[in-house]
């Protein structure tokens, strides 16, 4: 069987799937190199359920030719068996957890599925929603609306890691981020698209390496002008300049992790009033 150039990923989960899906993508973003199909798999809390999903699990492994690699945050074990048992590499994040706390506080825990829900009543996780909604509203320059209420505008050449980064920010930290790519009609201009001008406090820059820059894009677009080596390496350069004459401070994301890119963010743009 010819192998599928992309693994299939499950993010399998009891409730809402938004820890599994938090953990794994934090895991996954260590392995840029690799291709990853997402499938979302909520609300798992019956055999009935767990059998449907197993059996999805193992017609990706046959459709692919390869194992699908599953995070899973469920609690019962009647269903954790069901899933256990298909053709995948299942990784279960509450047992690298939960043993050795139980371990450590001496008592055990109460597999109780759902117990994380009560914390949807909380202004922390209502915050995180926000942001959100706000970084899906307002990625990739698709409207100058609201800006005033960004913590943090992300801007770069197309494919610097954007996107990733504002996501992680806002479902890790609550912050609402905007992202802006700079293209070289930006670059003819010689000024920042739009209306960035005004909010050039809370602009912060990612560039990336011409090689790796070129890699990424030519899986996006093939043998094209955008994908080209040489002119990566000219957008690059006239964003680090543009960035440079507007005092945007930017960091370079080639080789570091999306964590490590929001840590650095965080750090220098000193969101929130809790010590970031």
């Amino acid at each position: 069987m010819l192998q599928s150039t992309k693994r299939t990923v499950f993010f399998v989960s009891d409730g809402t799937g938004i820890t599994a899906e938090t953990l794994g993508h934090s895991l996954l973003a260590q392995f840029p190199d690799c291709q990853f199909r997402h499938v979302r798999a909520p609300f798992v809390d019956s055999p009935e359920r767990a059998a449907d999903c197993a059996r999805r699990i193992d017609e990706a492994a046959q459709r692919d030719g390869r194992r699908p690699i599953v995070f899973s945050t469920l609690v019962q074990s009647d269903i954790v068996a069901i899933l256990r048992a298909t053709q995948a590499q299942f990784l279960d994040l509450f047992e690298k957890f939960i043993d050795p706390l139980e371990t450590e506080l001496g008592v055990k825990s109460t597999h109780t599925v759902g117990r994380f829900h009560g914390i949807a009543e909380s202004e922390d996780y209502k915050t995180r929603i926000e942001a959100i909604n706000f970084t899906l509203a307002h990625d990739d320059g698709v409207t100058d609306k609201d800006l005033e209420d960004a913590d943090v505008i992300l801007v770069g050449v197309s494919r610097s890691g954007k996107t990733p980064t504002s996501l992680y920010l806002a479902m890790q930290f609550g912050v609402k981020s905007a992202n802006y790519p700079l293209i070289p009609e930006d670059f003819e201009r010689n000024r920042l698209p739009g209306d960035l001008h005004r909010y050039r406090s809370k602009l912060y820059g990612l560039t990336i390496s011409a090689d790796r820059l070129a890699q990424i894009r030519q899986e996006r677009r093939p043998n094209s002008r955008y994908a080209d080596l040489d002119n990566c390496r000219y957008e690059i350069e006239a964003a680090q300049k543009l960035m440079r004459r507007e005092g945007i401070t930017f960091i370079d994301s080639t080789s570091r992790s999306i964590e490590e890119i929001s840590a650095k963010i965080m750090q220098e743009v000193r969101i929130g009033q809790n010590g970031f």
